[in-house]
C-alpha cells in the first residue's frame, strides 16, 4: 500500500520512493594465467585461491560441472563450456561412439554440480577426490585459455612439472623459431 505524506494544503500525495537499481554482474574477467597452490579440507571443499574466485564470481551463471575425463586431472568447468563439450562429444559419437561413450561415463561417473559457495569453496564430489587422491591436502590449480580450471594433487602437478622442465632447452629453442621473446 503507499504511504501517503500530507502537503501543506492539507492535500495527502503519495511519498515517491527511490528507484532500486539493479545489481550488476562484473564483465567476465579472462581466466587466471598462472598456477595456484590451494587446499581442500577433510570435507572436500577447494578453497579457491582469490584470482579463480574472482574469474568465477565474473561468470553470469555461477554453475559448475565438477569432473575428470582423464582420472588424472579435476576439471571446473563453468556450464556453459560443459554444454559446449557436450555437443562435441555428440560429434565425436557419429565417428567413434565408442570413445565418445567412454568420456561421457567416465565424466558422468566422477562429476557433479557444483557452485562456489559464500567462503570462496567449491565441493568436489566425493568419489572424485577420493579417488584422484585430493582429500585434505595441498593441490595445485591453473585454468585453460577456454575457463576451465585444473585441480592437480601435488603427486600429478610435480610430475607433470618435472616432465616439462626436461624439455625447457629444446621448448626454448622451438619458441624462438616462433618468435616467441
Amino acid at each position: 500500500m503507499a504511504e501517503f505524506l500530507k502537503a501543506g494544503s492539507g492535500q495527502k500525495c503519495p511519498k515517491v520512493s527511490e528507484p532500486t537499481k539493479p545489481e550488476t554482474k562484473l564483465a567476465p574477467i579472462e581466466p587466471p594465467l598462472g598456477a595456484y597452490p590451494a587446499h581442500v579440507d577433510e570435507k572436500g571443499r577447494l578453497k579457491m585461491p582469490v584470482t579463480f574466485k574472482e574469474y568465477l564470481e565474473s561468470m553470469e551463471d555461477g554453475r559448475l560441472f565438477v569432473t575428470t575425463t582423464d582420472k588424472r586431472i579435476a576439471k571446473l568447468y563453468p556450464i556453459s563450456l560443459w554444454k559446449e563439450n557436450l555437443k562435441k562429444l555428440a560429434d565425436l559419437a557419429i565417428e567413434n561412439p565408442v570413445l565418445a561413450k567412454s568420456m561421457s561415463i567416465t565424466a558422468r561417473h566422477y562429476g557433479d554440480d557444483a557452485r562456489l559457495d559464500a567462503g570462496g569453496r567449491v565441493m568436489l564430489p566425493t568419489n572424485l577426490r577420493r579417488f584422484l587422491s585430493l582429500e585434505a591436502q595441498e593441490v595445485w590449480m591453473d585454468a585453460t585459455p577456454e575457463g576451465c580450471i585444473n585441480v592437480y594433487s601435488k603427486a600429478e602437478y610435480e610430475s607433470q612439472l618435472r616432465k616439462a622442465e626436461g624439455l625447457l632447452e629444446e621448448a626454448n629453442v622451438a619458441a624462438m623459431r616462433k618468435g616467441f621473446v
